[in-house]
């Protein structure tokens, strides 16, 4: 079985979206930084209020997938079609934008740690302007798997191979095929996992440094940076000499073009282009 090597990092860097949250980002920082499907990676993590008490005020999107994955911390999402839903500690939300949907994710805490991920995900050309949809995915619904190993998985979207079980996350039958888990390791142990061969694949450290690849040729992944991986039929992470926290990832690509103007994301400038006018008219969604 031929086990994916660690082909690529890209470092996150600080900066802010919505009313100033201050955040990582990975994947998007620019058209370079991108691994198709996927468009941008961000991890918000503070214990201080003022970097995320703003919150995400009311905006728009078109034309691919946010996925909101939270560690800790409490935010309610609302959006024009009439959706409301609780974000909290361990939870998740997978928002299809399609043709339109404009939404507002605030905390719902005036203390304490608020960390957690969002994740954009491309929408293929045929079903950019699908009707926009919303789910809200509680930490109880989202399996989570004890290793023999001492490790645990938490599986929010596809099927892992763990411990020569097949374990489903809620989420599944996209045309993506998304693979997304959250990986914790005791010092030392190691994880391998099953990747479709074709499918673009990263692994994301946010809790020590890790060891990617096969035995013989490991390179190390720092915390807060992307680390994608090459062509393959399993990924293999090892914990060093502490325990370790991190995300993997898989998808089908879509090599679609892309044409991206902040909260859209088209195939075409004139796709882009009829995006801001729906949106400035009120005919977004």
């Amino acid at each position: 079985m031929q086990v994916r090597q660690l082909q690529r990092v890209i470092q996150s860097i600080p900066t802010s979206d919505g009313d100033g949250v201050k955040l990582r980002r990975s994947l998007g920082q620019s058209g370079f930084t991108r691994l198709d499907p996927f468009l941008m990676l961000d991890e918000f993590s503070s214990e201080n209020a003022d970097d995320y008490i703003a919150g995400f005020p009311n905006h728009p999107h078109r034309g691919f997938e946010t996925v909101t994955y939270m560690l800790d911390g409490h935010m309610l999402h609302q959006d024009h079609l009439g959706n409301k839903g609780d974000l909290k500690s361990g939870g998740a939300q997978w928002m299809t934008a399609g043709r339109g949907i404009i939404h507002s994710e605030m905390p719902q805490q005036e203390s304490g740690r608020m960390r957690g991920f969002q994740l954009w995900i491309n929408l293929p050309a045929s079903e950019k302007m699908k009707p926009a949809a919303y789910l809200d995915i509680q930490p109880e619904e989202i399996p989570l798997v004890n290793l023999a190993n001492g490790g645990t998985v938490k599986i929010i979207a596809g099927t892992a191979i763990l411990d020569g079980k097949a374990i489903s996350g809620p989420i599944q039958g996209l045309s993506t095929s998304p693979v997304f888990m959250d990986v914790h390791l005791p010092a030392g142990e190691r994880f391998t996992q099953l990747i479709a061969e074709g499918h673009n694949a990263f692994v994301y450290s946010y809790e020590g440094k890790v060891l990617v690849g096969p035995m013989a040729e490991q390179r190390l992944l720092e915390p807060q940076a992307v680390g994608v991986l090459s062509a393959g039929e399993c990924a293999e992470v090892c914990a060093g000499d502490t325990a370790v926290a991190f995300l993997v990832l898989a998808a089908r690509p879509l090599l679609e073009p892309i044409v991206q103007y902040g909260p859209f994301v088209m195939n075409t400038r004139e796709e882009i282009e009829q995006a801001i006018t729906d949106y400035q008219n009120g005919q977004l969604a």
